[in-house]
C-alpha cells in the first residue's frame, strides 16, 4: 500500500455536516492506498475516500490494518465497532475536532439545575413545532411525548398494513423480537451510530446527557430521540410490510437514504448548536492549548512557559 498523504490541519478537513452519514460494512479487511480506505473481500475491493464520510460501522469479521487505523484517526472519521445485525454497540474512535469549547459549554450546562432544565425543555419542546409548550411542566411534557411516540407507531402500522402491539425486545437476543420491533432495533442503532458520531466528531461527550443520564451514550440517546418519529419509524414499519430476506441490511439502506434526504446529519449538527446555545464558529476554532487561571480564567501556555 502507498505511504499516503500528509495529516491534514483540522481546518482543511471536510467539515461534519459535510460529510456523508455512515457506511456499514462486515466480513471485509480494511486497509489504505493513499488518502482512502480499501474494503476488500471475495467479491472485489472498493476505496473509500476518508475524508467524505463521518461514520464507519463494523460488523463481524471485520479486521482492519494499523495503516487504515492511522488515516482513519487523521481524517476525523469516527469509527464505531458493532454487534451481529448492527444493532450492538462496543467501542468507537477520536473526535474530528481539537477544540474543547463546546464540551465545555456542554459540562457547564448538564451541571447547572437550572440551565440544563432549560436544555431539557428545548429537546421536548423540538418534538411539536409551532405549539406553545411553554406553559407545560416537565413532567406534562414527557406524557406529551410518550403520546406522541405511541400515535407514530399507530399510524406507521396503519400506514404500512403492518401488524403492531407495543414496542419488545431484547438487548441479548434480536432473534426474540418479532420482525417490525427487530426492524426498530436495526433502524435505531444506525441511528445511533450517526448521532454517536456527530457527538464525538463535535468534541462533545457521549456521556453528558440531558434527558437520558448515567449512562455512557446518555447525550447519543438525547439526540437520536429527536429524529426516530421521522426516520427510524418509517423505516422499520416499511420494511417489515417488505419483508426482505436479509432485514437488517434492507432496514439500514433504507434509513441511509432517508438521511441523507433529510439532512439529518446537517440537522444534528445545527440542533447540537441549537441546544447549546453557542456560536457555530466555534467548531472551526484552531487546536489550542492553554492552562487554567484562578484570576483569569485560563491562561496562554506559551507565555507560561513549559509547564511540564
Amino acid at each position: 500500500m502507498g505511504q499516503g498523504a500528509i495529516k491534514p490541519e483540522i481546518a482543511l478537513l471536510p467539515r461534519t455536516q459535510d460529510r456523508m452519514t455512515f457506511l456499514y460494512l462486515e466480513m471485509c479487511e480494511l486497509s489504505r492506498m493513499d488518502s482512502a480506505i480499501v474494503a476488500e473481500d471475495k467479491a472485489g475491493a472498493i476505496h473509500i475516500p476518508a475524508a467524505g464520510i463521518s461514520t464507519l460501522m463494523l460488523g463481524p469479521g471485520t479486521t482492519v490494518t494499523h495503516r487504515a487505523m492511522e488515516l482513519i484517526g487523521d481524517a476525523g472519521v469516527t469509527v464505531v465497532w458493532v454487534g451481529e445485525k448492527g444493532v450492538r454497540y462496543y467501542a468507537s474512535g477520536r473526535p474530528l475536532t481539537h477544540s474543547s469549547a463546546l464540551l465545555t459549554r456542554q459540562a457547564e450546562l448538564v451541571s447547572n439545575v437550572r440551565r440544563h432544565l432549560d436544555v431539557v425543555r428545548k429537546m421536548y419542546s423540538m418534538r411539536f413545532p409551532g405549539e406553545d409548550v411553554s406553559a407545560l411542566t416537565l413532567q406534562q411534557l414527557r406524557g406529551r411525548e410518550g403520546a406522541r411516540v405511541k400515535n407514530a407507531y399507530k399510524e406507521a402500522a396503519e400506514k404500512y398494513h403492518v401488524q403492531w402491539s407495543r414496542r419488545d425486545y431484547k438487548v441479548d437476543d434480536f432473534a426474540a423480537g418479532d420482525l417490525v420491533n427487530q426492524a426498530l432495533s436495526c433502524a435505531n442503532a444506525a441511528l445511533y451510530g450517526l448521532a454517536h458520531a456527530v457527538t464525538v466528531s463535535l468534541g462533545l461527550s457521549p456521556g453528558l446527557g440531558f434527558v437520558h443520564v448515567g449512562h455512557e451514550r446518555s447525550f447519543v440517546y438525547d439526540l437520536a430521540d429527536l429524529y426516530k418519529a421521522r426516520i427510524t419509524i418509517p423505516a422499520a414499519f416499511s420494511c417489515a410490510a417488505e419483508c426482505p430476506p436479509q432485514l437488517s441490511s434492507a432496514v439500514r439502506k433504507k434509513v441511509r437514504d432517508a438521511m441523507v434526504s433529510e439532512h439529518i446529519l446537517e440537522k444534528m449538527v445545527e440542533d447540537i448548536y441549537y441546544l447549546l446555545s453557542t456560536d457555530e464558529d466555534v467548531l472551526e476554532a484552531p487546536e489550542t492549548l492553554a492552562i487554567w487561571d484562578a484570576k483569569n480564567g485560563v491562561a496562554d501556555i506559551n507565555k507560561q512557559g513549559d509547564q511540564s
